[in-house]
């Protein structure tokens, strides 16, 4: 192996600025002759998904100082999907690329030699992924693990049965002092969400494609293993810097794909979807819906977990964890994917022992699902494709057919179901809430919860050009494409118009002839919808929801 050579040289002294401005900052000039490891930390004090990163760094930083490389922490936003609900859910998805763009600038600004990035939440995890393959230097990922489920006389709960509650408050089936104890409870330490959501659905994604160890995301926040494993990290940094192992040695199309597979065999987020396209495409990998759907659809759903089932992620990680569900599909993934943390995909499972619970884990043989958790439809709705997560469907649901009660953005559904004005064997429809419309796709987690919460997620359906959470159950049907904005078919129907949803089938139709459908878009009038300061950025420059509302990448001619 050569001799490791950085970005920067400090002995030229045309380098005397940086070497200046770095001691400036502490750093001794012989530091600077060391790996310079940027470690990206999305550390705030208002995200519990994050706050942990505020003490886990300093674990890093051991790592990378005992193996002979400098640490240089710079700081990223973190917002919470959970705390931006509403008004706030405009910015949520519009902030993955800003993410992204922000570490991109900032890496290469101070030309770091070696990065690690510490996410956990819905779109850090995402955009920082964009970031490491925009960069493509030598990287790890580390997520700050599983927050403590609340334990009480009724049972366990975590995030998503809160959520469930306000519905359950809604129709009086849990008393004011029951539903002011869980806001204050259930949410009950730091860490991710104890579900599988978007945030743990892409934090165990990277620890497929390699970039973070194994069990990174479902181990609880507060063990020890996960201060052990900060300073594995840091010092495996160094390793990999000084051997140039960059981030496309490790991710390639075959990482996307057993990546993608693990996901759909886990009964993770439909938001998947849109955040392993923008992956793909930034690293230059062609992926839309219709190639996420052909990779996902013939690979058995093996688990799932809250809140599509009763287990969270501690009991995941109890199960056998993350390697244990690599072990169930190993004949779905291809074994010579290499791992940051060293050897490949075929060599950890050869060495996998841990024991695996088989009422969490299921076998490839005795699957949950034989194909997939996520059903792509399409039909004279959506012609584009839409989404939704099947696993997270009741049976009796897979097939429904009802009359629409149309809503034109989010705050009209919440109202209306405030009011208690939805029906048994309605289909809501959600429109211009899309990339463009909302602007931002705003996610309809607490309408769909709500639903939950008042007994309607058998009897009803929801259908939107926005999106769901990772942590939604019931048929809710996402990423209408084209969206209503742009003219799409959603954007004509009228409410009492029949809609048609079977998921076995594939098939979603509004029972209006396409000649009425075509007349009445041509009478269509938008919304008003703002869109000020960077929201009408994004509306102007945001790519579709089938290639994964990337607005910041793929643009270069």
């Amino acid at each position: 192996m050569e001799s490791w050579k950085g970005n920067r040289t400090p002995s030229n002294p045309q380098e005397g600025y940086y070497v200046g401005l770095m001691n400036a900052c502490g750093y001794r000039t012989k530091d600077l002759e060391k790996p310079v490891i940027g470690i990206v930390n999305s550390f705030t004090d208002v995200n519990p998904g994050h706050r942990a990163f505020k003490e886990l760094v300093g674990y890093v930083k051991e790592g990378v100082w005992a193996a002979g490389g400098t640490p240089a922490e710079f700081n990223v936003p973190a917002p919470c999907d959970g705390m931006a609900q509403g008004e706030g859910m405009h910015f949520i998805l519009p902030s993955r690329d800003l993410i992204a763009g922000s570490i991109q600038a900032m890496a290469s600004a101070h030309g770091f030699d070696g990065l690690v990035f510490l996410c956990s939440c819905d779109k850090i995890v995402p955009g920082m992924l964009m970031a490491a393959a925009a960069l493509n230097k030598p990287c790890m990922f580390l997520t700050a693990g599983s927050m403590l489920p609340y334990e009480a006389d009724e049972g366990t709960y975590v995030t998503p049965d809160l959520k469930e509650s306000i519905g359950q408050r809604n129709i009086d089936a849990i008393s004011e002092e029951t539903f002011t104890r869980f806001r204050e409870n259930i949410c009950f330490s730091c860490g991710t969400c104890s579900m599988y959501g978007t945030a743990n659905t892409m934090g165990v994604f990277a620890e497929v494609i390699g970039l973070c160890p194994i069990d990174s995301t479902t181990m609880l926040f507060c063990s020890s293993a996960k201060y052990k494993q900060a300073r594995d990290v840091g010092e495996r940094i160094v390793t990999l810097t000084k051997e140039g192992v960059r981030f496309s040695d490790i991710v390639t199309e075959a990482s996307l794909k057993n990546g993608l597979r693990h996901v759909a065999a886990t009964g993770g987020s439909t938001n998947a979807q849109l955040h392993i396209c923008a992956l793909a495409r930034v690293m230059g990998i062609p992926m839309d819906l219709a190639a996420f759907d052909e990779i996902q659809r013939d690979v058995p759903c093996v688990a799932k977990f809250k809140p599509s089932s009763k287990f969270n992620m501690y009991d995941y990680y109890k199960a056998g964890g993350v390697g244990a569900t690599m072990k169930a599909i190993e004949r779905y993934l291809d074994p010579d994917a290499r791992l940051a943390t060293g050897g490949t995909v075929g060599e950890f499972l050869a060495r996998f022992r841990r024991r695996i619970d088989p009422e969490i884990i299921h076998t490839a043989d005795e699957p949950l699902y034989p194909d997939g958790c996520f059903a792509v439809l399409h039909g004279n709705l959506a012609p584009g494709g839409c989404i939704v997560k099947k696993s997270g469907v009741v049976p009796e649901m897979f097939h429904h057919r009802g009359p629409a009660v149309c809503f034109d953005s989010e705050d009209d559904l919440r109202a209306a179901m405030t009011e208690k004005s939805i029906k048994p064997g309605d289909v809501l429809v959600i429109r211009y809430e899309g990339p463009k419309g909302g602007p931002g796709m705003r996610e309809m987690s607490i309408p769909a919860a709500m639903l939950v919460g008042m007994g309607l997620h058998t009897s009803c359906a929801m259908v939107t050009d926005g999106r769901y959470s990772g942590a939604t159950r019931g048929p809710c049907i996402g990423h209408v494409s084209p969206e209503a904005w742009d003219g799409g078919p959603i954007a004509a129907v009228r409410d009492g118009d029949m809609i048609e949803i079977d998921i076995d089938r594939h098939t979603i139709h509004l029972e209006v002839s396409d000649e009425e459908i075509a007349e009445r878009l041509g009478h269509i009038k938008h919304p008003v919808h703002p869109a000020p300061g960077v929201l009408g950025a994004y509306r102007k420059a945001v790519d579709s929801v089938n290639e994964g509302c990337t607005w910041l990448y793929g643009k270069e001619e």
